[in-house]
């Protein structure tokens, strides 16, 4: 409560070019230039030069309904991911939630009932000592007023780092990892995390909403590799 009163107190400058904003993180300047993702396959969030839906999804459709990624992974919201998720800069998740819900609330399509943030397997989340798709949510779903569920989901078993791997072993590693305990029958979730790659771990998440009744599944991202 008192960093919050001294934050009012004191002048807000942008977190980039250090200019005054007189209250948002970023200055206007700043905010147009960063690497939006607004030219994505609208099934899996890829960059595209233009939206449409990439020959992956045409070829095998995804197990949700749409996907969404703020950015693509450059720079600074690459660096603002990796310190979130390595660093523990937990200002980086007020940033890219606070610029995320921008977008969210003005498009067209109605918001999700229920936000579940991509889990950590429990003995990962006991060395981090976080999880950064939890961080993100939690601005989201403040700021979008959107129920967040942190227990309806949970990974079943650890899995290999994803790093290097191909989309075929993504998805072999991938496979079986989430149970959903929560009844999601007829409801509209979005799944959240930091950063979607090929999007095998969203898709073996929204499998699991379907099995429990999910209706419509979106997955929201941060930041989208290219």
């Amino acid at each position: 409560m008192v960093d919050g009163f001294i934050e009012r107190l004191l002048p807000q400058r942008c977190r980039i070019c250090d200019d005054a904003t007189g209250g948002p993180l970023l200055c206007d300047a700043c905010t147009l230039e960063l690497p939006w993702n607004d030219a994505a396959c609208v099934r899996c969030a890829l960059p595209m030069a233009a939206p449409g839906t990439c020959p992956d999804c045409l070829r095998r459709a995804p197990r949700f309904d749409t996907a969404w990624a703020a950015f693509r992974l450059q720079p600074p919201i690459q660096h603002g991911v990796h310190a979130l998720k390595y660093h523990a800069d937990f200002a980086q998740a007020r940033l890219l939630g606070e610029l995320m819900t921008r977008r969210l609330r003005a498009r067209a399509a109605a918001l999700p009932e229920r936000l579940i943030p991509v889990p950590l397997h429990p003995l990962r989340l006991m060395r981090r000592g976080y999880n950064q798709a939890v961080e993100i949510a939690r601005v989201i779903a403040r700021e979008c007023a959107i129920t967040l569920d942190l227990d309806g989901a949970r990974r079943t078993r650890p899995t290999e780092d994803q790093i290097g791997q191909s989309r075929a072993a993504r998805r072999r590693n991938m496979r079986g990892a989430f149970a959903v305990r929560a009844d999601l029958a007829g409801q509209h979730v979005a799944l959240v995390d930091d950063v979607m790659t090929t999007g095998a771990t969203f898709d073996e998440l929204a499998r699991a909403c379907r099995a429990a009744g999910a209706e419509r599944v979106e997955v929201w991202a941060a930041a989208r590799t290219p």
